[in-house]
C-alpha cells in the first residue's frame, strides 16, 4: 500500500507543499507504520524525520510521544524533537534524523553494545518502558546509539535493558547469530548473560553484564 493509498494523492501533495512552506527541502516518503507515515527531508541543512499520523490510525499517541521525547531530551537517548504541528486535523512531529542502521541490520561493535547498555539502562532508571525493543528496529547505531519511536512507550515498570540484551545474546535470531559468530561466543556465554540479566533485575547493578561485554 502506497502513501497515496493511505493519505490520498491530493492530500499528500498538500502536505508536502505545507512542509515546503515551512522551509523543508527534499521531503520524500520513507516508511509506513500502523499509526504513522514517515518522511525524510532536510530543514535548515539538517536531515530530519517527519512523522504524520495516518488518517486510518486506531489511536493518536503523538502528543504523548512528543511529551516523552521532551522529557528524555537531557539524557541524549533519542534524536532531538524539533517541533510538532497539525495538518488538516492530522498531528505530526519533526525530529532530527538518527544517522546509522537499525540493530537488526547493523554490524555491531563492542562500543555499540556499551552504548546500547547505557541508553537502555537510562530508560530503566527513568522508569520509562519503550515497549518495542524486541525485533531490533528501534535501536539505531552509527557514531552514537539512539533509540527511536516512542509511540508505544509509557511510564511503567521498565524492561528495556533485559529485553534488549535477551534479544542480542539470549534468544536465537539473526542478530544474536551474527554476534555469536563475530565474537566467537559459545553457549557458556549465553548462560553467563542470562545470569547477568537476572542479577540486573534483582539488584539494578550493571557490573556483571558490563564485565561480559568488556571481555568480547
Amino acid at each position: 500500500m502506497t502513501f497515496e493509498n493511505v493519505l490520498g494523492s491530493r492530500k499528500l501533495e498538500r502536505f508536502l507543499n505545507h512542509l515546503g512552506e515551512l522551509g523543508f527541502e527534499g521531503v520524500r516518503p520513507f516508511s509506513k507504520g500502523t499509526t504513522s507515515l514517515v518522511f525524510l527531508g532536510e530543514l535548515n541543512g539538517k536531515k530530519v524525520v517527519v512523522k504524520l499520523q495516518r488518517p486510518d490510525s486506531p489511536r493518536n499517541n503523538f502528543e504523548r510521544e512528543a511529551g516523552i521525547l521532551r522529557a528524555i531530551e537531557p539524557f541524549g537517548i533519542a534524536p532531538l524533537l524539533l517541533f510538532t504541528g497539525a495538518f488538516e486535523g492530522l498531528p505530526y512531529l519533526v525530529r532530527e534524523f538518527a544517522d546509522g542502521e537499525p540493530v537488526l541490520y547493523a554490524d555491531l561493535e563492542k562500543r555499540h553494545l556499551f552504548g546500547i547498555a547505557e541508553k537502555t539502562a537510562l530508560l530503566d532508571r527513568l522508569y520509562l518502558d519503550h515497549g518495542q525493543m524486541q525485533g531490533g528496529k528501534h535501536i539505531i547505531v552509527g557514531d552514537d546509539v539512539y533509540i527511536i519511536d516512542f509511540e508505544k512507550a509509557n511510564w511503567r515498570k521498565p524492561n528495556n535493558l533485559t529485553s534488549t540484551f535477551s534479544m542480542l545474546f539470549v534468544g536465537r535470531n539473526a542478530i544474536s547469530e551474527r554476534l555469536y559468530k563475530k565474537f566467537d561466543l559459545d553457549e557458556g556465554f549465553r548462560e553467563e548473560v542470562k545470569e547477568a540479566l537476572r542479577e540486573y533485575k534483582r539488584t539494578g547493578r550493571l557490573s556483571r553484564l558490563l564485565g561480559l561485554l568488556s571481555g568480547l
